[in-house]
């Protein structure tokens, strides 16, 4: 980052009306801190803006060279404006051209791969581009870089974690086109398509143990980076009925890649789901758990407790934020915890220990 570019203290929340952008924005302001809220509708970013006290901008992603004289003159976006795939390529890119360090809070293998491309370019820049600084994918994260440290040599990682919480209208909506995508999983060094829930074994989370099956997270791409481990599985509990509908869903597959379907869904979701109050994310904690294996088949296992998933999206994206305020790290794609460390998560608010066993 060239210090003449940006004020260090300029920051912007793109996104701040929506769910998660709302909560973040409110506890910045909070802490103290004074980002610029924008996002694509002027009133509902300008009366947020109003109440907190906070500069608005209301600009859409379709311009590129309008998008980054938007992006001018601040240090860093956080990007908090889903469905991703549409809005991250085009933000990464106007950030590079405003030297500004890019943030979201995404949890899509396709973003994560899209800013590992960008690597060399973000170097050149001094650019720090780090997708994924929420509950998608901190813990996980963390977890994975955690047992890569306690064996070296493993080959085969697997993670997940037990959330009860509802889902936003950003997180639906992505959820709806991950379903439309297939499974993904790493095998060998590449991710690859698998069919949705197409492995299933029983795993205790932290929380007693449960059916699980694997779900195309953003670790597939993002613990291969941190850890270089070459297969990669990621998991979530699932009822029995559960499991059988997302088999089912495999069948309807090519009908959710339509663009109209698409659209039926998603304008459905915005109608009708609302993200989880303050007091269900208090009642409702994660457990993230992990396990590595190596060639000889030695184990180990990892697990902790953290706060709700959107709750933790807001510390841990504001501690991102905060860290690149303060330090200067080298420009580059990042994971959160090649970026701040596999302790991060430790240190958000609502967290236990991370515990490592042997086995």
């Amino acid at each position: 980052m060239n210090e003449h570019d940006a004020s260090p203290m300029r920051w912007m929340v793109y996104g701040a009306n929506g769910y998660t952008g709302e909560l973040i924005a409110r506890e910045a302001v909070r802490r103290g801190l004074r980002p610029v809220l924008a996002g694509r509708r002027r009133e509902s970013v300008e009366a947020l803006a109003r109440t907190l006290g906070l500069e608005a901008r209301a600009f859409g992603l379709d311009d590129p060279t309008a998008l980054a004289a938007q992006i001018q003159g601040h240090a860093l976006v956080l990007n908090c404006a889903g469905p991703f795939s549409a809005t991250a390529a085009p933000m990464m890119e106007a950030c590079l051209r405003a030297r500004a360090h890019y943030l979201d809070i995404t949890g899509e293998i396709a973003v994560f791969e899209h800013a590992q491309s960008l690597d060399a370019r973000a170097r050149d820049a001094g650019v720090v581009l780090c997708p994924g600084v929420g509950f998608d994918v901190i813990p996980t994260d963390c977890v994975a870089a955690a047992l890569k440290a306690a064996l070296p040599d493993a080959a085969h990682l697997a993670l997940g974690f037990d959330s009860r919480s509802g889902f936003s209208p950003g997180t639906a909506k992505t959820s709806v086109e991950g379903l439309a995508q297939g499974g993904k999983v790493r095998r060998g060094g590449r991710i690859v398509t698998v069919p949705l829930a197409y492995a299933v074994r029983r795993i205790d989370f932290g929380d007693g143990e449960k059916d699980a099956m694997t779900i195309p997270w953003g670790d597939v791409s993002t613990a291969y980076h941190t850890t270089g481990i070459p297969n990669i599985e990621v998991f979530i509990p699932g009822s029995p009925r559960m499991i059988a509908s997302a088999r089912r869903a495999n069948w309807v597959r090519p009908l959710l890649r339509l663009a109209w379907v698409q659209k039926l869904v998603k304008a459905r979701i915005a109608r009708t789901v609302k993200g989880p109050s303050a007091e269900k994310r208090a009642q409702m904690p994660t457990y993230v758990w992990g396990e590595a294996t190596n060639a000889r088949g030695e184990r180990r296992t990892a697990r902790i407790r953290t706060a709700n998933g959107y709750s933790l999206t807001i510390t841990g994206a504001l501690a991102v934020v905060e860290h690149l305020m303060s330090a200067r790290p080298t420009g580059g794609a990042y994971t959160p915890a090649r970026l701040m460390g596999a302790d991060l998560v430790t240190r958000l608010p609502g967290s236990g220990p991370l515990r490592i066993d042997q086995e």
